[in-house]
C-alpha cells in the first residue's frame, strides 16, 4: 500500500471523482438507472455518507479551537476590527462580480428559450425569510454550549471571538487556557488530515451515486442552463479570483488552484460548503500559508455568508424564468435581480440545493407569479444537484481566495509556503 500514499492526496481525490462519474454513467447505462441507483445506494453510498459524517464531526471543534487560537495569535483584539472589515468588503466585491458574470452568461446563452414544461410537477416554495434583525440576534447565543451542540456557525464564531479576546485581556492568568486551545487546534487539524485519507473513497461513492441517479437523459432537457451555469462559474473563478490572486496580491494563480484541489473536489462531491470546511481550513493552512488568525475566522465566516456561486446561479435562474415565460426585463429589473440575489445568497444554508428555494424571493423582483415559480423549481429540482456541486466548489474557492487576500493584507500569510508544492 506504500504506492498509494506516495500519490499526492489531491491526485487521488481527483482520480476518484473522474472514476466515479464514469462508473455511475456506465452502471446506469448497463443496469438501468433505477437498478443502478438502488445497488449503489445499498453498497457504495454508505461509504460516502461515512466520509461526510467524519468531516461534519470536525466542523464544530475545528471552528471553535482554531478561531480561539487565531484570536490569541493576533495578540491584539484591535486587529479583529481591521480583519473583519477587510473580510466583509472582499466578500462583497467578489459577490458583485459573481452577479454581473451570472447575468451576462444568462443573457448570452438565453437558456430559458424554448423550454418545455409539460409533465413538470410544481414544487412547494415559500418567500418567507428571516428579517435582518432576527439574523443579527441569532448571532449572539443564549447558550454557547447549545450553539456548539447545534452547530450554529455564526453563534460559535461570535462566542469564540469573545473567548479569545477574554483570554488575551486577562494576560498571564489566561496563558494555560491559551496553551490548551493552541494544542487543541493542532490536534483537530491532525485529525482532519487523517480523515482526508478517506476522501478518495468517499468522493468516489458520492459521485458514482450522483452520476447514476441523474443520468444523461435527465440532463438533456436543461442542458443549455447547465452549460451556462458551469461556464459562468468557471469564468468567475478564473476572472474574479484570478484578478485577486494574480494581479492584486501578485501571487501565482496556478499554485493557488493546485493548493485548493482537495477542498474543491470534496465540495464538488458533497455539494456542502459547511461539510467541506475542515478540508478548506487544512488546505489554506498547509498549502496556502494562511495563518491561524485568518484561517480560523475568515473561512468559517465565508462558509456561512459568502456564496458567490449561489448569487451567480440565482441570477441565471432569474433570467431563465423570464425567458421561459416571456417576462420583459428593464435595466432596473437586472439591478434588482443582482442586488436581491446577493442579499439572499448570504442566507443560503451550506447544504445541498438550499439556494434553489431562495429563488422565489429573487423572482418576486419582477413579478413572477407563484404558479410560474413553483413550475421552475419543480423543473430544476430533480437535476439541481449537478449544478449545486459546481457552485459549492466555487463558494469554497472564493472563501480561500478572500482568506489568502486578507492574510496578506494583515501580514499573516506565509508566502514561502504558498509558493511551495502542495503538501496534501
Amino acid at each position: 500500500m506504500r504506492w498509494w500514499f506516495k500519490i499526492k492526496l489531491w491526485q487521488r481525490v481527483l482520480a476518484a471523482l473522474v472514476l466515479g462519474v464514469i462508473t455511475g454513467l456506465v452502471m446506469s447505462g448497463t443496469m438501468g438507472q433505477e437498478a443502478a441507483t438502488a445497488w449503489i445506494e445499498t453498497w457504495l453510498r454508505p461509504v460516502g455518507d461515512l466520509f461526510i459524517n467524519l468531516i461534519r464531526m470536525l466542523i464544530v471543534p475545528l471552528i471553535f479551537t482554531t478561531l480561539v487560537a487565531g484570536v490569541i495569535a493576533m495578540g491584539k483584539p484591535s486587529k479583529l476590527g481591521s480583519l473583519g472589515l477587510k473580510t466583509i468588503a472582499a466578500y462583497f466585491v467578489t459577490t458583485i462580480f459573481a452577479n454581473v458574470i451570472g447575468l451576462t452568461f444568462g443573457t448570452i446563452f438565453r437558456p430559458g428559450i424554448g423550454v418545455d414544461f409539460e409533465g413538470v410537477e410544481p414544487a412547494t416554495v415559500s418567500t418567507e425569510a428571516p428579517s435582518i434583525t432576527d439574523r443579527l440576534l441569532e448571532i449572539v447565543p443564549t447558550n454557547p454550549v447549545a450553539a456548539l451542540a447545534d452547530g450554529d456557525v455564526l453563534a460559535i464564531i461570535f462566542f469564540s471571538l469573545l473567548l479569545g479576546v477574554g483570554i488575551i485581556a486577562v494576560g498571564k492568568a489566561g496563558k494555560p487556557v491559551a496553551d490548551l486551545f493552541n494544542s487543541a487546534s493542532d490536534v483537530v487539524l491532525k485529525i482532519t488530515h487523517y480523515v482526508m485519507e478517506v476522501a478518495p473513497f468517499g468522493v468516489f461513492a458520492l459521485v458514482t451515486y450522483t452520476a447514476a441517479s441523474q443520468g444523461i437523459e435527465a440532463l438533456q432537457a436543461i442542458l443549455t442552463l447547465i452549460v451556462a451555469v458551469y461556464l459562468g462559474l468557471i469564468a468567475h473563478a478564473i476572472i474574479t479570483y484570478g484578478l485577486l490572486i494574480r494581479v492584486v496580491l501578485n501571487l501565482p494563480l496556478v499554485r493557488f488552484f493546485r493548493g485548493m484541489t482537495d477542498p474543491i473536489a470534496v465540495a464538488y462531491s458533497t455539494a456542502s460548503s459547511s461539510a467541506t470546511l475542515p478540508v478548506t481550513i487544512a488546505a489554506a493552512s498547509d498549502n496556502l500559508g494562511v495563518k491561524k488568525s485568518v484561517a480560523g475566522s475568515v473561512l468559517p465566516l465565508g462558509a456561512t455568508i459568502n456564496m458567490d456561486g449561489t448569487a451567480l446561479y440565482l441570477g441565471i435562474l432569474a433570467l431563465f424564468t423570464a425567458q421561459a415565460f416571456g417576462y420583459d426585463l428593464t435595466f432596473m429589473n437586472y439591478v434588482m435581480i443582482a442586488f436581491t440575489a446577493a442579499i439572499v445568497s448570504i442566507g443560503a444554508a451550506g447544504i445541498p440545493s438550499a439556494s434553489l428555494f431562495l429563488l422565489a424571493i429573487v423572482l418576486e423582483t419582477f413579478g413572477v407569479t407563484p404558479e410560474h415559480t413553483a413550475i421552475i423549481v419543480g423543473f430544476i429540482l430533480p437535476v439541481d444537484r449537478i449544478m449545486d456541486m459546481a457552485r459549492t466548489a466555487v463558494n469554497v474557492t472564493g472563501d480561500a481566495a478572500v482568506a489568502t487576500a486578507v492574510a496578506k493584507w494583515e501580514g499573516e500569510l506565509d508566502e514561502e509556503r504558498f509558493r511551495d508544492p502542495a503538501v496534501i
